[in-house]
C-alpha cells in the first residue's frame, strides 16, 4: 500500500479518528490504523495477481479505476455522494484511516450455479473526512479473481439525506455497452450514446437499466452489476454530454414505470454503507458468465435459519379453471415437474380486483391444492400489488391453503422506498414459507443468496414476447450475469423466432431455479409425445447445479453452456440469425464413456419454427470434440450421462 504524504496525525484527527473507528466497528469492520493525508493512492488486487482496483485521492478528489492483466476495464473516474444540502463527499477530502486484508474461502448456497461458492479477495477500505463539514465516510474496494467492487459508508453516528453519487465509469476508446431498459431489448451503443427514454412520470435521459454490459477491443468484457441494494434507491446509468466514453451513476427518483410516489432524495440512518457497485469481468466473454457469482459474494450471507422448505423446480402455467388445474397436476407429475401455477387473473382482473382472497367461481382453488398436495406437485398463485396492501394476512392465509409460492407482478423498484416494500414482501414471505417470484421491471441484487426463497425474478424482455435469436444470446452476457431470470420457456410455439432445439438449449444455457415451462400450452397439446422429440430433454434437465462451466460464447452471436447435476452433464448450444458449427472439447466430463443423447436441428423449415429436432446416440469421453451444428437463430441440447 502507498500512502502518498502521509504524515502523523494530530491530536485533533487522533479523536476524530477514533470517532470514526467507533462508528466502524458498529458496521462490524474491525479495528483501523491512523494515517492523514490530502494525496493517496491505493490498490486491492486480486490474490490470484489478475484484477486490480485502484482508489486516488489526489487535491482531496477521490477517483477509481480498474484492470485485469494490465489492460484498462474503468479508466480513472469518479467517485464520490451528494448530499440533499448540496454537500458534495468526495471533492475535498483528507484520508485518516485505512485498513487492507484479503479472504479465501468457500460457502455452499442452498442452490445454484455451483455446489460450492469460492469468496476469494483483497479489501482496502479507506476512511475519510470532508474538509468543509467534518463529516467522516468511507470507501471500501475489493478485488476478485472475477471482477472487482467498491461502496461508500457515511461513519458518522446520526442521519443522512443523500440525493445522489458522483460515481461516474470511464471506459477505453473503442468500447461498446449493451444498453437496455424496462423490457426492450439491448442495443450495443458507445457509452455517450445512450438513447434518451421516460414519460413525464418517469425518470427520462439518455437512461440505462443493469446489469449493463460492456464490450473492448481484444475480447475483454465486463458487467456493471449492484449487491445488498437496501434501503437505497436502484442504480441506473446514464450518458454524460460531452463524455463520449462515461457512464455516470443515476439514482432513480420514480419507480420504473411512473407509479408511487417521487422521491428524490434517500434518509437513511447512519453508520450506512451503499449498495456494492461491482464490475464482473471477464477475459473472454464465457469466462464472464462464470464469474457472475461475484454478485452473489458481495451480498449478505444468509439470514433464512431454516432453508430446508426451499426448493427450486419446474412449473406448468394452468388456464384458469378447476379442470385445467387438475390436468396440469397430472402433467407436471408426468413430465417430472415440481409446480403449476394459476396466473393472473385467478381471482379477477388484475388490474382493479383488490382481493386476492377468492377464486373466480370457475376455479374450485381447495381442490386443485389438495389434488396437487396428494400428487407431490406445489401450487404458485399470482397477486398484483393492488391486492398486497397486508400482505401479511394475505400469505398467512395462502400458508393454511397450502399454497408453496407467489409470483408476485407489475413489481416496479426504483426509489428506496420500493426497494424497502419488496424486500419487505420477500421477508413475508419468509415468515410463512412461500417461496418468491417477482415480475415485470424489478432488478437483481445478489439478495437470492440472503433470501433464498426469493428464487426467481423477471426483469428482462421476456420469452413470451418471442424475441429474436439475437436477443436470446445476448442474455447470458447481460441480464443473467445480475441473478436468476424467470423467461418462460415457449417449446413448440408457432410463434417462436428460433428452433424448437433453440428454446430446448435455454434451459442449460440460462440460470434460472424456477423454471416456467411450456408457456401458452395446454397437456393436451404433449398428449402424443411422440410427436414432440424434445420432451425427455425437458423431463429430465434439473434447474440448479453441482457444477457451471461456459464452453464458448460471444455476445449476440452464439453462447454454449455445461452444467452439472450428480454425475450428468446437460449441454445447451444457442445462435443468432446465422448457422454455425461449435467445436466444444468435452474435457469437462470425469473418466470413463458417456452415453450422448444429442437433440439437433434438422434440415431447417421455411421459418425457425418449423425446423425439426433430430435426435442421435454416441459414445463420448472427456477427450472428445463435438461437433455442435445449429441452424439460423437454432442450438443443440446435449445430455451427457456415464455409461
Amino acid at each position: 500500500m502507498n500512502v502518498a504524504g502521509r504524515q502523523e496525525p494530530s491530536r485533533r484527527g487522533v479523536l476524530r479518528g477514533a470517532a470514526v473507528a467507533a462508528a466502524t466497528a458498529a458496521l462490524g469492520l474491525g479495528s483501523t490504523q491512523q494515517a492523514e493525508a490530502a494525496d493517496a493512492s491505493v490498490t486491492a488486487t486480486s490474490l490470484d495477481g489478475s484484477t486490480a482496483i485502484t482508489v486516488s485521492l489526489t487535491g482531496g478528489a477521490l477517483r477509481w479505476s480498474a484492470r485485469r492483466n494490465g489492460a484498462t476495464v474503468v479508466a480513472s473516474s469518479a467517485m464520490g455522494l451528494r448530499l440533499s444540502d448540496g454537500t458534495t463527499l468526495g471533492t475535498d477530502a483528507v484520508l485518516t484511516n485505512y485498513q487492507h486484508w484479503h479472504v479465501d474461502t468457500t460457502w455452499n448456497p442452498v442452490y445454484g450455479r455451483n455446489a460450492t461458492v469460492t469468496d476469494r479477495y483483497q479489501e482496502m477500505r479507506w476512511n475519510l473526512r470532508d474538509n468543509a463539514t467534518s463529516i467522516n465516510f468511507g470507501v471500501q474496494i475489493r478485488a476478485y479473481a472475477s471482477g472487482v467492487a467498491f461502496r461508500y459508508v457515511l461513519l458518522d453516528q446520526g442521519t443522512a439525506s443523500i440525493a445522489g453519487e458522483l460515481t461516474t465509469f470511464v471506459f477505453p476508446d473503442g468500447t461498446l455497452v449493451y444498453s437496455a431498459r424496462d423490457e426492450d431489448p439491448y442495443n450495443p451503443v458507445a457509452p455517450g450514446s445512450v438513447p434518451s427514454t421516460g414519460t413525464s412520470s418517469t425518470d427520462t435521459g439518455p437512461l440505462t437499466d443493469l446489469p449493463l454490459t460492456a464490450t473492448y477491443s481484444g475480447g475483454l468484457i465486463a458487467c456493471v452489476c449492484e449487491s445488498a441494494r437496501v434501503n437505497y434507491p436502484r442504480m441506473m446509468l446514464s450518458s454524460v454530454p460531452g463524455q463520449s466514453d462515461t457512464l455516470a451513476a443515476y439514482l432513480m427518483q420514480h419507480t420504473a414505470r411512473g407509479s408511487g410516489t417521487v422521491q428524490t432524495t434517500s434518509t437513511v440512518t447512519t453508520p450506512f454503507a451503499t449498495p456494492w457497485r461491482a464490475v464482473v469481468i471477464g477475459s473472454t466473454h464465457a469466462e464472464l458468465v462464470d464469474n457472475a457469482e461475484l454478485v452473489l459474494n458481495l451480498a449478505p450471507a444468509g439470514a433464512l435459519a431454516d432453508t430446508s422448505w426451499i426448493k427450486p423446480g419446474k412449473v406448468f402455467r394452468c388456464n384458469l379453471t378447476t379442470a385445467d388445474g387438475l390436468a396440469g397436476v397430472d402433467f407436471a407429475v408426468a413430465r417430472g415437474l415440481q409446480y403449476i401455477e394459476y396466473d393472473s387473473g385467478w381471482y379477477g382482473p388484475e388490474h382493479t380486483s383488490t382481493d386476492a382472497t377468492q377464486p373466480i367461481p370457475a376455479i374450485d382453488l381447495p381442490k386443485v391444492i389438495s389434488y396437487a398436495s396428494g400428487k407431490g406437485i406445489g401450487v404458485f398463485l399470482y397477486v398484483n400489488p393492488l391486492a398486497l396492501s397486508s400482505s401479511d394476512s394475505l400469505f398467512a392465509l395462502y400458508r393454511t391453503w397450502g399454497v408453496a409460492g407467489v409470483k408476485l407482478g407489475f413489481i416496479n423498484d426504483g426509489t428506496q422506498a420500493m426497494t424497502n416494500q419488496i424486500i419487505a414482501w420477500a421477508g413475508t414471505a419468509a415468515k410463512y414459507k412461500l417461496l418468491l417470484d417477482t415480475h415485470d421491471d424489478v432488478r437483481p441484487f445478489g439478495y437470492e443468496r440472503t433470501l433464498p426463497h426469493w428464487i426467481s425474478m423477471e426483469g428482462v424482455r421476456g420469452n413470451e414476447h418471442f424475441p429474436t435469436a439475437t436477443h436470446n444470446v445476448t442474455l447470458p452476457f447481460t441480464r443473467n450475469i445480475g441473478g436468476p431470470m424467470d423467461y418462460t420457456i415457449c417449446y413448440g410455439q408457432s410463434r417462436d423466432q428460433t428452433t424448437n432445439a433453440h428454446q430446448m438449449a435455454m434451459a442449460a444455457v440460462y440460470y434460472q431455479p424456477l423454471e416456467f415451462l411450456y408457456w401458452y400450452d395446454a397437456p393436451s397439446k404433449y398428449s402424443t409425445p411422440s410427436n414432440w422429440p424434445g420432451l425427455p430433454w425437458f423431463d429430465a434437465i434439473p434447474n440448479v447445479w453441482d457444477q457451471s462451466r461456459t464452453v464458448a460464447g460471444s455476445i449476440g452471436e452464439y453462447v454454449a453452456v455445461a452444467r452439472r447435476s450428480g454425475t450428468t452433464w446437460y449441454l445447451g448450444a444457442m445462435t443468432n440469425e446465422t448457422a454455425r458449427t461449435l467445436s466444444v472439447p468435452l474435457s469437462f466430463l470425469g473418466g470413463g464413456t458417456y452415453t450422448a443423447t444429442i437433440y439437433a436441428d434438422g434440415t431447417p423449415g421455411t421459418s425457425p419454427y418449423q425446423t425439426p429436432v433430430a435426435v442421435s446416440t454416441r459414445t463420448v469421453t472427456s477427450t472428445t470434440t463435438l461437433s455442435v451444428a445449429m441452424a439460423p437463430a437454432g442450438g443443440q441440447a446435449v445430455v451427457l450421462k456415464p455409461s
